[in-house]
Parts: C-alpha cells; sequence; structure tokens
C-alpha cells in the first residue's frame, strides 16, 4: 500500500505560491509550480482547483492567467490544506459487513472506530497548529 502525498503536494504548491508572491510576482502558474514539485502541471491545476474550492487560492484567467493566495502563509494551517484535498476519514472499516455472529466481526467495528477517532484527531490538532508560514521558515532555513 502506497502514502499518499497529496497533503504534501498541495502545501508545496502553497508555499511556493507564498514565497513567489513575497518575490514581487503576482501570479504563479501552475506550470511553474509543477516544476519546482517534479510533477505534470495538470496534476497541479487539479489539485489548485480543489484549494480554490476551500478558498485557499484564487485564479485569475485570461492575460496574467495564474494563482494567487486567498490568505497569507500565517493564516494557512496544514488543517486547512488537509481538509480540503483528503476526502473522507484516514482509516475505513471492511468493505463488507463482518459476520455478526463472530465475536471478533460483531465487535471489530466500535473497537476500531474508537482507535481511529483518537487518531484522526490527533491528526487533526497537530496540523492545525502548523501554519504555511511555518513550513516556509523550516524550508528556508533548511537550504
Amino acid at each position: 500500500m502506497s502514502a499518499n502525498s497529496r497533503l504534501t503536494i498541495a502545501a508545496h504548491a502553497l508555499t511556493w505560491i507564498g514565497l513567489y508572491q513575497r518575490r514581487g510576482h503576482e501570479v504563479a502558474t501552475s506550470e511553474q509550480v509543477a516544476t519546482s514539485v517534479n510533477t505534470n502541471p495538470v496534476v497541479i491545476r487539479r489539485l489548485l482547483a480543489e484549494l480554490r474550492k476551500a478558498a485557499l487560492v484564487h485564479s485569475r484567467r485570461g492575460a496574467g492567467a495564474g494563482w494567487t493566495l486567498s490568505r497569507d502563509l500565517a493564516d494557512i494551517t496544514l488543517l486547512d490544506v488537509y481538509e480540503a484535498v483528503e476526502a473522507g476519514p484516514l482509516f475505513a472499516l471492511h468493505r463488507s459487513t463482518p459476520d455478526p455472529e463472530c465475536v471478533v466481526g460483531h465487535g471489530i467495528g466500535p473497537a476500531m472506530t474508537a482507535v481511529y477517532d483518537e487518531i484522526e484527531a490527533a491528526l487533526r490538532k497537530e496540523l492545525a497548529r502548523t501554519t504555511l508560514e511555518a513550513v516556509l521558515r523550516d524550508v528556508l532555513r533548511a537550504t
């Protein structure tokens, strides 16, 4: 099973756009962001469309087309980004209902749901504490 990188790519894109704007540029193109992420611009456009629906970015069409942040990096948390690009819970239960006559089949759902709910709460708490401004600060410190 491979890990999901959507949150990382979305945080990368937003942080890149924020830095690009700070350096005096009005809008960033999906091609520019894709170069930094090392992926296809279509992937970035689809992701940015989801971020636009969550009011994290604006898009401009026509001459001077591109993307801008809707808020300052200090006002965007990783939880905001996570909620914009990750659909559904972290973990899922069985796709089909386990045997209710089996002691494990009967109780596995409630037992695992309690664990998953705690993990999800801890994840959300940590993501809410981290802004993209902090991410950018750490990125710049690493270079």
